[in-house]
């Protein structure tokens, strides 16, 4: 493999495809129905995991969900040990993504300010 694409970056995003698989098909949580799994940040010792969630809804929604993963985290990880063969599984830490969210008002800004150009220039 390229040295710029090293083995810890490969085995978290494994840990992304599978968690996003597992979620999606083996649990039952209706908290944790339009969870999409973003990314996900590994230590060197592979002893921790930080995983990266949005959700659409409203932020009882996220809260909700954020809940719901920290509770089936255990569930996740034991599930993850059986699909990836690592020596040490890491432990789950569930954070909310909130760079799609500041994007997409970034984009809405962006949107407004060529709006209001096209307004100034037809002004006479």
């Amino acid at each position: 493999m390229p040295k710029d694409f090293p083995r810890g970056r490969r085995i978290a995003d494994q840990i992304q495809r599978e968690l996003s698989d597992i979620i999606r098909l083996e649990i039952k949580d209706p908290r944790v129905d339009l969870v999409t799994i973003t990314d996900v940040e590994v230590t060197q010792d592979n002893a921790h995991a930080k995983v990266f969630f949005t959700v659409l809804g409203e932020p009882v929604q996220q809260e909700a969900a954020s809940k719901a993963l920290e509770h089936a985290a255990g569930f996740l990880r034991s599930t993850l040990a059986k699909r990836i063969k690592l020596r040490t599984v890491p432990q789950l830490h569930f954070h909310y993504d909130i760079s799609v969210e500041r994007g997409m008002r970034l984009s809405r800004l962006i949107d407004e300010a060529v709006a209001g150009d096209a307004a100034e220039k037809k002004r006479p």
